[in-house]
């Protein structure tokens, strides 16, 4: 049996990295939707447009196509922006462009088409509450800040993208906490029905693991 899983959770907790992970193994389609909102920003960015102007935002996605390859790449209308997106400036965008509420209505409803075929893991701050809401396993990935930052450290340096200490990229990333928490529209919660994993002290393989021990029961069901 196929199902759809939902990995929810604040910035730099690993969700992508679990699922990508978890996507090899079982072999289901990994969708990023943070990319989604990563590319968004990225293109209002190079085309000079306020981060919070909503019309212009949403006029400039009705000409905007986001892909995703199987290997993990993303493509912004047919250029591969996989490094581009992953920068503090960029993360920081993003945030503001995910509080528009006709921004995520537009990219929400991309990834819901997406994700009718079941075998799909998605992962972003509302996909358990508000994407897939019928979502067989739902994880809430958590970790403190400061092991966040480390593991983003550590990537941007692995990456050659340009990066800040660990400490600045800490408080970075309590405000986008903040930022998401509070923001008007799907605000980043925990669903009622998510499984919580504190990812702070735990390795890529013990996170996979345990998140696989929920998955499997429904992998042995028949159609």
């Amino acid at each position: 049996m196929r199902i759809n899983i939902a990995i929810d959770g604040p910035s730099a907790a690993g969700k992508s990295t679990i699922a990508k992970e978890l996507a090899k193994i079982l072999n289901y389609v990994h969708l990023d939707t943070g990319a989604m909102y990563r590319s968004t920003a990225l293109k209002a960015l190079q085309c000079g447009i306020a981060l919070d102007d909503e019309a212009a935002v949403c006029e400039m996605l009705k000409n905007t196509e986001i892909t995703m390859t199987p290997d993990g790449k993303i493509f912004l209308d047919g250029k591969d922006v996989s490094t581009d997106i992953r920068t503090d400036e960029v993360s920081m965008a993003a945030s503001n462009v995910s509080k528009l509420e006709k921004v995520r209505a537009d990219l929400v409803a991309r990834q819901q088409e997406m994700a009718k075929a079941k075998g799909f893991i998605m992962d972003g701050r509302d996909i358990g509450t508000v994407v897939l809401k019928d979502a067989e396993v739902k994880i809430y990935m958590t970790a403190s800040a400061y092991a966040r930052a480390e593991r983003r450290y550590k990537q941007n340096i692995e990456n050659g993208i340009p990066t800040s200490d660990i400490e600045t990229i800490a408080e970075e990333i309590r405000q986008r906490d903040y930022q998401d928490m509070h923001r008007e529209h799907s605000p980043l919660r925990k669903a009622d029905d998510a499984i919580e994993i504190d990812t702070s002290d735990m390795t890529i393989a013990e996170v996979t693991e345990a998140i696989y021990g929920y998955v499997e029961p429904f992998l042995q069901k028949e159609e």
